[in-house]
């Protein structure tokens, strides 16, 4: 069944990591946000909140609409006085119009049953000229082959009913690039990002990160059962000893909020 983001049980299930150089890189390569307001939809744990703050952002606003994501995101940036949280919709954030410089909003869209009034909302709380970034999956993402380091193509390779549960939330590059112009967005641009999400020292520590669905919403569609079937799978394909590397591919959407 869908994941539960409300559920105490699925905490830490997105906190816990550190954004890798590869993701700081190709948000470097698209914005310099050193002395910006930066706002964060959909923040999760916090993650990619603290990754702005270490980027330069002067101030980092996470908004999520989870209580028990908030919470969680609040411990992970305990330390940081820069970065603050909020509970709100994605489509509500009750933040003040032209209050952001940059938006962000990674694995947020396919979430959202209009994407299009996000976008909007976006728009409202950017500045003029402001940038949004949306980091997120499309279809060829999705169905890109199972790898030594794309562990997430095993997933679909092993149960290839996930795929079409995929496919029915994610849109085309096109398809969120039409939306964004629609929303009062100009100089859309896209790119893939293949993002390292995280090094483990063995096959069992990556089996253990399986088992806790930990920060994959995908694998709360499999029972305790049909992951161990997922887990032999790849252990069939994957080394037990020395380091295991994992990549996953993106698309990553920068947009200007129009001049008025």
């Amino acid at each position: 069944m869908p994941i539960d983001f409300h559920s105490s049980q699925n905490r830490l299930s997105y906190t816990g990591r550190t954004a890798d150089r590869t993701w700081r890189d190709g948000m470097q390569s698209a914005v310099q946000a050193a002395g910006m307001r930066v706002v964060d939809v959909g923040c999760g744990g916090g993650i990619y909140a603290r990754a702005w703050a270490e980027l330069g952002a002067a101030q980092v606003t996470g908004v999520d609409s989870s209580a028990v994501m908030v919470d969680a995101a609040r411990e992970c940036c305990a330390d940081l006085a820069n970065v603050d949280f909020q509970q709100a919709d994605a489509l509500a954030t009750k933040l003040p119009d032209g209050s952001a410089d940059l938006v962000f909003a990674r694995a947020l869209i396919h979430h959202l049953a209009d994407q299009s009034a996000f976008f909007h909302e976006a728009r409202r709380m950017l500045v003029a000229g402001g940038v949004l970034l949306i980091q997120d999956r499309t279809p060829d993402d999705v169905l890109s082959p199972a790898s030594p380091d794309h562990i997430r193509g095993y997933f679909f390779a092993c149960f290839p009913q996930l795929v079409q549960v995929e496919l029915a939330r994610r849109k085309a590059v096109s398809d969120v690039s039409r939306a964004l112009f629609a929303s009062g967005f100009v100089d859309v641009q896209s790119t893939t990002l293949w993002e390292t999400r995280r090094v483990y020292d063995s096959f069992a520590e990556l089996a253990d990160d399986v088992r806790a669905r930990t920060g994959r919403s995908i694998l709360h569609e499999l029972s305790d059962g049909q992951l161990e079937r997922l887990i032999d799978h790849m252990r069939a394909q994957l080394p037990a000893d020395g380091l295991i590397v994992e990549r996953d591919r993106w698309t990553v959407w920068r947009a200007y909020a129009k001049v008025l």
